[in-house]
């Protein structure tokens, strides 16, 4: 049984990372074992899983079907070792938890004190950076990540919805109007995310999947959502944020959200990763499922 755990192993991680030697270095063993456990997986199956040539990794009819309940099977069973053991390890140490700037100030520092509160042996480094992170080589114990899961190589557990919204101040609307359609938005000031070319540089895109782009133009870009939602405040133009950094400014009356009759572009989930290669430990799991626990209800208002 150890031996075709091993050779299940080995083909979801050669999948998801490219290549059976990544897989192997993963695991801690030599390429040449590696291929030998998948060529005993694919032996008691009777069936070839994997294409293998010296550039690249592609799956068989075969193993497409079979690759969707492998890694059901790996995620029951590190599911099933992570309750048994979260009953006999203790839940203390360092957890190193990076996360994008302004929704880190605005929404995680408080719930670090709340974790704290629940789980005092646990001291947590909080990175704050808009960048995207390397978890493995910059040893994060587990990342925020908001939008669409470009890298589903990942292990990611869904947080809350994120949604979108476009708002200006009174005053700004005051003096130079209230654009009825995204066409109007070109006669106005539009403050641009540069991080995000959906909504930022020249063009802001419409439509759940971002099919529709409307030029824009404006006097501010910047790469930090918090500082463009702040200049929208002070009425410099309008701002195309995610909801969760406007929403208490939008409750106070501060800014006022726009309506074009048209569908925001979709910007995904909130998530929290961490890396297929290394098991999280007990105070990384603890830490993803208060997270689960609590920011659903912080999101209602988003």
């Amino acid at each position: 049984m150890a031996d075709r755990m091993t050779g299940i192993e080995v083909f979801v991680l050669a999948m998801r990372l490219g290549s059976l030697s990544a897989a192997a270095r993963s695991m801690g063993m030599s390429a040449a074992m590696a291929a030998k456990h998948l060529d005993s997986l694919e032996g008691r199956l009777g069936a070839t899983l994997v294409h293998r040539t010296t550039r690249r990794l592609s799956l068989t009819e075969a193993g497409a079907g079979y690759l969707d309940k492998a890694e059901r099977i790996m995620v029951d069973l590190r599911e099933a070792e992570n309750e048994a053991s979260s009953r006999a390890i203790a839940i203390e140490g360092l957890l190193r938890v990076s996360a994008p700037a302004t929704f880190g100030v605005m929404h995680l520092a408080a719930l670090v004190a709340e974790f704290g509160a629940r789980q005092p042996g646990v001291t947590i480094e909080l990175g704050l950076n808009d960048r995207y992170v390397d978890l493995l080589e910059e040893r994060w114990d587990v990342a925020i990540r908001i939008g669409r899961l470009a890298d589903s190589s990942l292990i990611a557990r869904k947080l809350a919805k994120v949604r979108l919204t476009i708002c200006a101040a009174p005053d700004y609307l005051a003096r130079r109007g209230t654009p009825r359609t995204v066409e109007d938005l070109g006669l106005h000031n539009c403050l641009g995310y540069t991080l995000a070319p959906l909504v930022g540089g020249s063009s802001w895109a419409f439509g759940a999947d971002g099919g529709t782009r409307v030029p824009i133009r404006g006097s501010l870009q910047a790469n930090n959502g918090e500082a463009l939602v702040n200049a929208a405040r002070a009425g410099h133009g309008i701002v195309y944020a995610p909801r969760f950094m406007a929403a208490t400014f939008i409750a106070a009356g501060e800014l006022v959200e726009l309506d074009f009759g048209m569908a925001l572009l979709d910007l995904g989930a909130i998530y929290a990763v961490t890396h297929p290669t290394r098991r999280p430990a007990a105070k990384t799991r603890a830490w993803i499922d208060f997270l689960a626990e609590r920011m659903p209800a912080l999101a209602v208002g988003w």
